[in-house]
């Protein structure tokens, strides 16, 4: 149910017409749609699934494999801490991964569906 806000004290609204809730409804059924959300879910799934597994390997590793983990790699510098520091990184790739696929992928669809819907509403508006 979408509730109107009223225009604002002195002047005309000139705010965008808000489609009604139907139209959202009618779009979220849509192909279009449907692709927008495939395009999203077949990147963040699986990254999602990847990291968590990658962290609780992390964490397994460090509670069952002691030995392994303090093994030394240069000077003070062991095994967990290198995974550790590797989580911080893994973090940020995968933020610059999402940012970069949706740039490309979900941005342009995401506002295709916008301008379709505005125009539509803009349409329904002039008749």
């Amino acid at each position: 149910m979408a509730t109107e806000a009223p225009p604002p004290p002195g002047g005309a609204d000139t705010r965008p017409a808000q489609p009604p809730t139907g139209a959202f409804v009618q779009m979220q059924e849509s192909a279009e749609f449907a692709e927008l959300r495939r395009a999203h879910r077949s990147f963040a799934f699986p990254l999602t699934v990847a990291f968590i597994a990658w962290y609780l390997l992390y964490v397994l590793l460090s509670n069952y494999a002691g030995g392994f983990m303090g093994s030394k790699v240069v000077g003070n510098i062991n095994v967990a801490l290198v995974l550790g520091l590797a989580q911080f990184l893994t973090t940020f790739l995968i933020a610059w991964f999402y940012a970069r696929h949706a740039a490309r992928q979900l941005d342009p669809r995401a506002e295709a569906i916008k301008a379709r819907m505005e125009n539509e509403q803009r349409a329904e508006a002039d008749a």
